[in-house]
């Protein structure tokens, strides 16, 4: 059961996020949006990933996991379905803002789910919920050319339906969680003991996959249909999504080779740099391939920068490093994709978006090797 679980509450934090692309088009004739509205859109429940995610971390301090993940979840159900009812771009950014809080709380508590219930198997329990993640991820851009014309070709009946599965979840969650013998604890510490150099190097490796991601996903429909071909951009996303499946499902298989390793990190960005640079100069079948390895190796740098606070922290500091990471790494991820939507706006073209994203494969390539992967413990413990 708590595999399982692990699994469904990652679902839970992508259905409403991995939303948003395939409505795009639609958004933008409806809305009227820029291109730094998208990458705002796009890019704001990352922002409050990382502005939110402290709080997160003290919520789990405090209430304890299980209450913390059923909250969260909760206000990303709530977010999620008042996007539905939002009449102006304002509206909508508020109600998106009220989702990504909800999902922000709710990260850190995967970690430390994970060292709780499967201290001898962090690989297993983080691949398993990224696997979760990741199928939450494609769930909805997968689906879309079904249920959108089912929908009536409403984007707004869209947010609104998958705001359903993670109330559903929230609940079964809330009843069937393991609860553990751990007590909350109350405390006014915010930020986790020990290395910030630590923490830092982590945050920018992590960041670098995330940009990657949600870079990728916000600019392709965009950049597809400027080049005359719309036909690509459900192709693409699914291949994009579903290309970080067998990412995760390495890890879950293979997660002792995997661990502790800089030459994963080095070779996704390494691979990266390439696709994006195939993408830039296609609008082919060439262009899905490309994102379709650009998936895997995103995925893969992805799940293994999750194991990163459980297998370099203390037992007791899972949730702040994981919190310290993600505010750092989702708020820098941000920054790049209101960078792309400028870079869009100036020059004129969709293709100049995809630069800072390139770059932001550099961390993986050159921060990783500088972690200390033969400590057990990192960051806020002992040796």
């Amino acid at each position: 059961m708590p595999l399982i679980l692990l699994w469904l509450i990652g679902n839970a934090l992508r259905l409403a996020i991995l939303a948003v692309p395939p409505v795009i088009p639609a958004l933008r004739a409806e809305l009227h949006l820029s291109g730094t509205d998208i990458g705002i859109l796009t890019g704001l429940p990352v922002v409050l990933f990382a502005a939110a995610a402290l709080a997160g971390s003290r919520l789990v301090a405090r209430v304890g996991v299980v209450t913390a993940v059923v909250l969260g979840l909760a206000l990303a159900a709530v977010g999620s379905a008042l996007r539905g009812i939002a009449p102006d771009v304002l509206t909508l950014l508020a109600a998106t803002a009220l989702m990504g809080i909800g999902v922000a709380v709710t990260q850190p508590a995967l970690p430390a789910l994970v060292g709780q219930w499967l201290p001898r198997h962090i690989g297993l329990g983080t691949g398993t919920f990224t696997n979760g993640l990741l199928v939450g991820e494609i769930l909805p851009v997968a689906l879309f050319p079904l249920l959108f014309p089912l929908l009536g070709g409403s984007w707004r009946a869209t947010f609104v339906l998958w705001a359903i599965p993670i109330a559903a979840i929230a609940v079964l969650f809330l009843v069937m969680a393991p609860r553990t013998t751990t007590p909350a604890v109350a405390t006014s510490r915010w930020w986790p003991a020990g290395s910030m150099r630590e923490i830092l190097r982590m945050a920018v490796i992590f960041a670098g996959a995330s940009a990657l991601y949600y870079g990728s996903n916000a600019f392709l429909p965009a950049y597809l249909t400027s080049a005359g071909r719309p036909d690509l951009v459900n192709p693409a996303l699914t291949a994009l999504n579903a290309g970080q499946l067998p990412a995760s499902l390495l890890l879950i298989g293979f997660a002792r080779q995997l661990e502790r390793r800089a030459w994963p990190f080095v070779a996704t960005g390494l691979v990266s740099i390439g696709c994006i640079a195939i993408m830039m100069v296609t609008a082919n079948a060439l262009t899905v391939a490309a994102t379709a390895v650009l998936g895997f190796v995103i995925g893969a740098a992805f799940a293994l920068g999750l194991t990163l606070p459980p297998l370099l922290s203390a037992p007791g500091e899972v949730a702040r490093v994981s919190a310290a990471m993600f505010t750092i790494s989702y708020g820098s991820a941000m920054v790049v994709a209101v960078i792309g939507g400028v870079a869009w706006d100036l020059t004129g073209t969709e293709r100049a978006a995809f630069l800072p994203i390139a770059l932001s494969a550099l961390p993986l390539i050159l921060f990783a090797p500088t972690l200390r992967f033969d400590r057990r413990v990192g960051v806020g413990g002992e040796t």
